[in-house]
């Protein structure tokens, strides 16, 4: 049996090793390709680097702040390649090029693969993948997932637990979304 020390140990080495592939691919494309142009340096970031930094998210998703850190950093690293954004902060970047940041783009993959179990995408496996809360009284929306309670630390950073709050959260209409299509417009409105 593993300690959960062990564990979150093989965790944040599995986001070092994310985080030090994508580096090595983005000094390459740094290194070998001279147009800073946002039309070349944005394809070549999302196509070879950016699923270093999100491969297998749902499995073993960021506990701890430095490793989210250590990922964002790369994140952070390509979008001051791009010519004429060097000198805005982050966040301003982020927003000029259309993109969010890794942990917000975490969050949106969760609630999408959600939104797929429980809409009944995942039939055969996903049965009792979550539960129903059992209370009349919600104010967001009426179909509530129920919380658990656990005394592991490291149960709550498991997809079935981490996104239950966040979910819960979303407003009516995008809990009762039709589609996936419908579901993430509404969900980027936020």
């Amino acid at each position: 049996m593993l300690s959960r020390q062990h564990l979150c140990q093989d965790m944040s080495r599995q986001c070092a090793l994310a985080a030090l592939k994508a580096s090595h691919l983005l000094r390459c494309i740094k290194s070998s390709v001279t147009s800073r142009s946002r039309e070349v340096i944005m394809p070549l970031y999302s196509t070879l680097v950016r699923p270093h930094l999100e491969s297998c998210i749902h499995l073993w998703s960021p506990q701890h702040r430095k490793d989210m850190e250590l990922l964002e950093r790369v994140q952070r690293r390509a979008t001051k390649l791009i010519r004429g954004l060097e000198h805005l902060s982050y966040e301003d970047r982020l927003r000029e090029l259309g993109l969010f940041s890794l942990e917000k783009r975490r969050l949106q993959e969760d609630l999408i693969s959600a939104f797929q179990y429980l809409k009944g995408a995942y039939r055969k496996n996903g049965d009792n993948l979550f539960s129903k809360a059992c209370c009349d009284r919600t104010r967001r929306n009426g179909f509530k997932l129920r919380e658990g309670r656990f005394r592991l630390v490291l149960r709550k950073t498991f997809f079935t637990v981490r996104m239950v709050k966040h979910r819960n959260g979303l407003p009516r209409e995008a809990v009762e979304a039709p589609s996936l299509e419908t579901f993430k417009a509404s969900w980027n409105r936020l």
